[in-house]
């Protein structure tokens, strides 16, 4: 096909009396255009099958927040062919028990109603609290990756120091109460991971937290410390230079996650 255009755009040319140079580049310029129209076609094709093969994923926002924080996210894993669901859930006025069945309960029914045949989580702070909790005390047979940014896993120092304050207790709510790091709070009560999770930790703060990041020892995100989010059985860990507020909406943190979603594994070469 290409050398046919070549040969009708030579001959008129050459009638033209025009250079050999302005044929080639004409040349080129088709040659341009039908490669990269394949490889546009290709990436609809690989989009369409993603779709296809019933790649849904849930999101759950963090502590305070809601899903409009994840949306930069889930616009990315839509553009990139999965399903989603972005759960809204009133993280202030439950707790981690009742919200995980709310929250959860209802990403699942969404992806199933989907005809999904994987259902991955992606989560921030508090949220991947929530999906460690489901997958604990539930069965999910359809359970592909969980990616967690800035959880914790292994409790929140800012917790255990603030829980019986009233401001504390008014902004976080019941399950505020329960991210503790010691026995009474649920990540440490919730064990290793069986399922393959990916955790992204930031290491810088916002200057909000800066009071914050000062009671956390070693290095942090302003909330939650680059250790208290780790967690046994893990299949992989990155600490990225964000802030836990915005982790979530970074272009990197995007990247990583939609490379652990594909490959069960992020990309360190850069780190």
């Amino acid at each position: 096909m290409i050398m046919m255009y070549y040969a009708i755009f030579s001959s008129t040319l050459f009638g033209l009396r025009m250079s050999r140079h302005y044929v080639s580049t004409v040349f080129l310029s088709l040659a341009l255009f039908f490669s990269s129209s394949a490889l546009s076609d290709q990436a609809e094709n690989d989009r369409i099958e993603m779709i296809g093969n019933g790649q849904c994923v849930i999101l759950l926002h963090g502590l305070a927040r809601t899903k409009h924080s994840m949306g930069k996210m889930e616009l990315a894993l839509i553009d990139a062919g999965y399903t989603t669901a972005n759960i809204d859930y009133p993280s202030r006025s439950m707790m981690i028990q009742d919200l995980t069945a709310l929250a959860m309960n209802e990403g699942v029914n969404i992806c199933r109603s989907q005809g999904a045949s994987s259902i991955h989580i992606v989560t921030h702070s508090m949220g991947g609290i929530l999906a460690r909790y489901y997958l604990a005390k539930n069965q999910l047979p359809e359970i592909g990756h969980l990616v967690q940014l800035a959880p914790p896993n292994r409790g929140s120092l800012i917790a255990d120091k603030f829980r019986d304050e009233q401001w504390f207790k008014w902004l976080t709510g019941p399950a505020g109460q329960q991210l503790g790091t010691g026995k009474d709070g649920i990540p440490g009560l919730l064990g290793a991971v069986d399922y393959s999770t990916g955790v992204i930790a930031g290491d810088e703060h916002n200057p909000v937290d800066n009071w914050m990041s000062e009671i956390i020892p070693g290095v942090d995100d302003g909330k939650v410390s680059i250790e208290n989010a780790k967690v046994e059985g893990m299949s992989d860990f990155i600490v990225l230079p964000y802030t836990h507020i915005s982790i979530m909406k970074e272009d990197e943190v995007i990247r990583q996650t939609l490379h652990f979603l594909n490959k069960g594994s992020f990309v360190h070469s850069d780190y």
